[in-house]
């Protein structure tokens, strides 16, 4: 039989948003895919995925779940309709300890919010601990509209970032940190994943050099 190429669900939106819950078309697809060999990739922010481990056994499945802080308070700003971090982290562990690939996202990482070292660290290491192999790290792109949607929320925030992107560039209706902005954050936080015996990867960084 031909090979099939793995289904990534979803790269443009959340699949386990709420109504999930309720309407269970994420896992209709799933099952459909599984049934016909399609391995999957699941990006989510939520611990609902945990609900179709049974699926992803049937097909070979990696599991990316996003974690971008350890603070709730961080994370309530950044993220305000996702579950809590503690969940997302006990979901991952849930996931690997059925034998499912586990992956973490730490994105978006936003300069001055949640790229401090420390803080990185610890939450590698709860990564680690709930049995994540890799982790992807990519930096805040702002669309149109995010600037002055911020001023209206934290204007302190809003000015810190506002002077760190002004030397960026728009590429496809995102702004970019400048490329040099983007390497050094990279180089502050990839030896601390390396550290701790996981795989790295950037995701659209620009720098594939930087992936193990």
């Amino acid at each position: 039989s031909k090979p099939k190429f793995p289904v990534m669900m979803s790269d443009c939106t959340d699949p386990y948003q709420p109504l999930e819950m309720e309407h269970k078309v994420t896992r209709r697809y799933a099952e459909v895919l599984a049934k016909h060999g399609f391995p999957l990739l699941m990006v989510t922010k939520s611990d609902l995925a945990t609900r179709d481990i049974d699926i992803f056994k049937r097909t070979p499945t990696v599991v990316a779940i996003t974690v971008t802080t350890l603070r709730e308070d961080i994370a309530g700003f950044i993220e305000p309709y996702a579950p809590p971090p503690s969940r997302r982290i006990a979901a991952l562990r849930k996931i690997a300890g059925e034998g499912i690939a586990a992956i973490a996202r730490i994105d978006p990482i936003i300069p001055t919010v949640n790229d401090d070292e420390g803080e990185f660290e610890e939450l590698v290491l709860a990564l680690k601990n709930a049995g994540v192999k890799q982790v992807t790290v990519s930096t805040l792109k702002p669309v149109t509209g995010f600037f002055s949607a911020l001023k209206d929320r934290d204007r302190e925030i809003w000015d810190r970032l506002r002077k760190i992107y002004a030397d960026g560039k728009w590429v496809i209706g995102y702004k970019y940190l400048h490329e040099e902005k983007r390497r050094k954050i990279l180089e502050k936080l990839r030896p601390i994943v390396l550290r701790h015996g996981l795989n790295f990867a950037n995701c659209r960084e620009g720098f594939p050099g930087f992936n193990t």
